[in-house]
């Protein structure tokens, strides 16, 4: 069955102004990358993971289907599984199938998704709400907020299954990756688990092709963002005059996602109170990708607090999953 946990995030057109306005005043310009998931974009992004040249959902997908087993083999039996951020639910659903084929206490299995797309957590219910003796709850939050939580309304002696796949870390620049997975290993307790997976170095030609593909499906998704400001703070962003670009940077291992301006502009955003100057080829930075080294990833997650179970790679996309373990009280 399935339910939703009211919404915590208070006035989200509010907050996107404020984040707008604020963000747009940086050097370089930029715009969360959150931001780039109303409806249409996610949308957009659940075709852009279908597409040839963009291997991580791929990849992620067919580990989980070769290591389910010894995933789920791993966990206590009365556990719940939390997932941050997790689209259609499809790669939970993996782990869910082996959970319930296994007899794990199946009545037992409480499932939390926490993801700010209203969109997305509408599909994760609907997929994950098919196996009658798991209870769904949908948070719509952020992570921080939707851990919090979820951890309220955790029974004693329930145990957690953590899962932050698609590598979504990569998304945090590395200091506030190394934050964030503190705080997730904050709202964990010794006998918990945290399940990462997290896109490795690859030739640069290979990155190219899966963040500007040929059908030209991410630069949509790009430019929805400006849609989406037009529709939500009455922007007149004319997306002519924008073109979408990804460029690899090497030294700090990461794909950066860019808005180009095609010429000189005024842009006026009535409901963030602003109004922007654009210079021909002045950008708007609206997504990091950070790739990581297979050993990285353990220790990213080692200086948070956690020990190294172990770790899967799919060689082919390079794409590596890691399942963690709380051993310890939080110091």
């Amino acid at each position: 069955m399935a339910s939703s946990a009211p919404a915590l995030v208070t006035d989200p057109r509010s907050i996107f102004a404020e984040e707008v306005r604020r963000d747009l005043a940086l050097s370089p310009r930029q715009i969360q990358s959150k931001y780039l998931y109303d409806a249409l974009g996610s949308s957009l992004f659940e075709t852009i993971c279908r597409l040839p040249w963009y291997k991580i959902t791929r990849a992620e997908r067919e580990l989980l289907e070769r290591r389910a087993r010894e995933i789920v083999a791993a966990l206590p039996g009365r556990i719940a599984f939390v997932e941050l951020g997790g689209g259609n639910g499809e790669k939970l659903g993996i782990l869910l199938e082996e959970f319930v084929r296994r007899g794990r206490r199946a009545r037992r299995a409480n499932v939390h998704l926490i993801d700010i797309s209203e969109a997305a957590l509408e599909q994760s219910e609907q997929r994950l709400s098919r196996w009658e003796h798991v209870s769904v709850v949908g948070h719509r939050a952020t992570y921080e907020e939707g851990l919090r939580e979820a951890a309220r309304r955790r029974p004693e002696g329930e145990r957690w299954l953590v899962l932050f796949l698609g590598s979504n870390i990569g998304n945090f620049d590395p200091p506030a990756a190394q934050d964030f997975l503190r705080q997730i290993r904050a709202a964990l307790q010794p006998g918990d688990f945290l399940l990462l997976g997290a896109d490795l170095v690859k030739p640069a030609e290979e990155l190219a092709l899966a963040y500007d593909d040929p059908l030209g499906v991410t630069a949509a998704f790009n430019l929805n963002l400006l849609v989406r400001m037009n529709a939500e703070l009455g922007a007149d962003f004319d997306l002519e005059g924008w073109e979408h670009r990804a460029i690899w940077n090497a030294e700090a291992s990461r794909v950066e996602m860019r808005l180009v301006s095609r010429r000189p502009q005024t842009v006026r955003i009535p409901g963030a109170d602003i109004e922007v100057r654009f210079r021909t080829g002045e950008w708007i930075w609206t997504e990091s990708s950070y790739k990581f080294e297979a050993l990285g990833a353990c220790r990213m997650g080692e200086a948070s607090g956690f020990r190294t179970l172990t770790q899967w790679i799919e060689p082919e996309a390079r794409f590596a999953l890691t399942l963690f373990e709380v051993t310890e009280p939080e110091r």
